[in-house]
C-alpha cells in the first residue's frame, strides 16, 4: 500500500475536494495541516518548491494541486 501525505490547509477547496477523492478510491492518506504546522510547511515547500496546497507526497512522488489522473498513477490504480 502506499504511503500518502497530503499537505492541505482547513480553508483550502481543492483539499478538500482531494481529500474527497482519496476516500472515494478507498485511499488511506495522512493529512499535515501546513496552517498550523510551521515545520512540515518548510517541509512541504522543500519537497514541491511551492506555496500553495495541495501538495500530495505519494511515495516520495510529489503532486502539487488536484490532479486525479497523476494521484491514481502514483498509488498504482487505474
Amino acid at each position: 500500500m502506499p504511503t500518502v501525505k497530503i499537505y492541505t490547509t482547513p480553508t483550502c477547496p481543492w483539499c478538500k475536494k482531494t481529500k474527497e477523492f482519496l476516500k472515494s478510491r478507498k485511499v488511506k492518506y495522512t493529512e499535515i495541516d501546513v496552517s498550523e504546522d510551521e515545520t512540515a510547511a518548510q517541509e512541504m515547500i522543500k519537497k514541491s518548491g511551492q506555496m500553495g496546497v495541495p501538495v500530495l507526497d505519494i511515495n516520495g512522488k510529489i503532486i502539487v494541486g488536484y490532479d486525479p489522473e497523476a494521484i491514481m498513477k502514483a498509488v498504482g490504480k487505474k
